[in-house]
């Protein structure tokens, strides 16, 4: 585990320098991924990286969850409440009943906070995404996936369990349920209608019931926009 940290941070520190800039910016919502992001960047950048806290109307237990990372790694750190923000936005815009377009509202909003920040001190947006839910397409588009650096795309959730314990992420943060935080008692794996052992397989080509199996398979297919650039008209 110690060689892939290594290179890991190498990899940013790298990307960072090629860029012609400082340091890196993430958001830290009290989750896993978030957190071996912190730890990452911490080992790579020191105080030349920082966590932002974006709350929407969120869960109070996630920022003290947030807040035991900032802690335990002695993170450079900031709170923007954008719950404000968020209801302006949404009493501006057309009423409408479909619930994920106004929750998909406050990743979009965490983004353009961080590169904000990004622009401000020289900085490249590091997102916290990793393999299981960018192979089904489980984050929201110009949202969580909306950053510069992705250092844990080629990592299951499985293998995000592993770097946070090497890490020394919080037991607390380690035991939570995995939760995109979108709306209140969301789980991923309600949300997305199977285990995050179940996903972990099916990338590995192991057998899986094959309900399961299908349904991956119309996530993988349907979700395919949202892993490319927008398509482009050539002549």
């Amino acid at each position: 585990m110690k060689e892939v940290v290594d290179k890991l941070v190498k990899w940013l520190q790298d990307s960072v320098k090629e860029a012609g800039c400082k340091g890196i910016v993430y958001g830290l919502s009290g989750g896993v991924d978030s957190a071996v992001v912190a730890g990452l960047s911490k080992l790579a950048f020191g105080d030349e990286s920082l966590a932002i806290m974006m709350p929407i109307n969120s869960c109070e237990e996630d920022e003290k969850d947030a807040k035991l990372v900032i802690e335990k790694f002695n993170l450079n750190a900031i709170k923007v409440d954008l719950s404000k923000t968020y209801s302006e936005l949404e009493k501006s815009v057309e009423n409408g009943d479909n619930s994920m377009a106004y929750a998909n509202i406050k990743p979009r909003l965490r983004m353009t906070t961080l590169y904000y920040y990004a622009q401000l001190k020289k900085y490249l947006v590091a997102g916290t995404g990793n393999k299981s839910e960018f192979t089904v397409g489980y984050f929201t588009k110009y949202g969580d996936s909306g950053s510069d650096l992705m250092p844990l795309v080629d990592f299951t959730k499985k293998e995000i369990y592993e770097l946070a314990k090497y890490l020394g992420v919080p037991d607390k943060i380690i035991q939570k349920p995995p939760s995109a935080g979108l709306f209140e008692n969301q789980t991923d794996e309600d949300e997305m209608g199977f285990s995050y052992d179940d996903l972990e397989k099916f990338i590995n080509n192991e057998k899986i019931d094959s309900n399961i199996e299908e349904k991956i398979k119309r996530m993988v297919k349907i979700s395919e926009h949202k892993r490319n650039f927008a398509k482009s008209f050539r002549r």
